[in-house]
């Protein structure tokens, strides 16, 4: 198989442009994670995700951000295998080299990151796009439908299931039945109908109260199953069902195996940033003998940060913290 003709060079300078576009992202990821370890029920964390899971403008990103961590993945793969090619008879002798350890290591600690961004994923964004069941969770503002109030507050005040104030309403409705004109009759069995169609989601709102899986603030109903998402989306399609990743998280991270394995790949993280970061500034020319004391020590304070930024978050909550 020929590869296409683009000067090393070239192929070096878009790694490099990508990576810098990643070290970014990383850190505001990082950021954002750090919201877990709050203790507000998920307050920031759920306003947080919430806000990237709905805004226009974070949807085109996400897109954006997964082609670049493809196409970063690529371009990669596509560097060592001309590189490779163009040297396909190894040296008879191995040469002491100066090269760091971290950049000989670079492919094999991309292989172990690829492969812990795709249980990642699985974890949480294949949840998100509904490849993968997870836990979920629901603004309360958005289930309060006229008819929704009408048969919770019957409820309240008589001590009675949504299906038995329907079931009330409709035997009501029938002892009137001669007296109603046809125009009122119909009417009324359009009303009883909406009602019966918003028993289900007032059931689950009744048992979100019986359990407490409400927020602190009250604005959010948590806990959401798998099979109450979709009883949610076929009868209440516009209240906007959302993954609870809050929950997700520290549910995960009770788990010691999951926190050696996010562990294992933090330290992979930790090994491919040292040698990443200077190279973005050495690729794109960046780097000189001015600046090169700095831009060493911005990349061991970065590296160190987002590694320990990240790993801080399985630590503590593992440790009930």
């Amino acid at each position: 198989m020929e590869l296409p003709k683009i000067h090393s060079i070239t192929k070096k300078l878009l790694v490099a442009l990508v990576g810098g576009f990643l070290l970014l992202f990383l850190l505001f990821h990082m950021t954002a994670n750090l919201f877990i370890l709050r203790h507000d029920d998920g307050a920031w964390y759920s306003a947080f995700c919430h806000f990237m899971g709905t805004n226009w403008v974070v949807k085109i990103f996400e897109v954006v951000l997964l082609g670049v961590v493809a196409l970063h993945i690529l371009l990669t793969l596509w560097l060592v295998v001309t590189n490779r090619l163009a040297r396909p008879t190894r040296y008879h002798q191995r040469q002491r080299s100066k090269t760091h350890t971290t950049s000989k290591l670079m492919m094999w600690t991309g292989i172990l990151i690829f492969a812990f961004l795709v249980m990642h994923f699985c974890q949480f964004w294949f949840v998100k796009v509904g490849l993968v069941k997870g836990d979920y969770m629901v603004e309360v503002e958005k289930l309060q439908t006229e008819e929704v109030s009408t048969i919770m507050q019957y409820s309240a005040q008589n001590g009675m299931e949504p299906a038995d104030v329907v079931a009330a309403v409709e035997n009501q409705m029938a002892m009137y039945a001669d007296q109603l004109a046809p125009e009122q009759m119909a009417e009324m069995e359009a009303n009883i109908q909406s009602l019966k169609d918003a028993v289900p989601v007032a059931e689950f709102i009744s048992k979100a109260l019986r359990e407490d899986h409400f927020s602190q603030d009250r604005k959010w109903i948590r806990h959401i199953s798998y099979d109450e998402r979709q009883m949610l989306k076929e009868k209440a399609p516009k209240c906007g069902v959302e993954p609870d990743f809050y929950y997700m998280s520290r549910n995960l991270f009770h788990n010691g195996l999951m926190v050696l394995l996010y562990l294992i790949a933090f330290v992979a993280l930790f090994m491919h940033l040292t040698h990443a970061f200077p190279s973005v500034f050495q690729t794109l020319g960046l780097n000189n003998y001015t600046y090169n004391g700095i831009i060493e020590i911005l990349g061991k304070i970065y590296t160190w940060v987002i590694t320990l930024g990240f790993a801080a978050v399985p630590i503590l909550v593992f440790l009930g913290l």
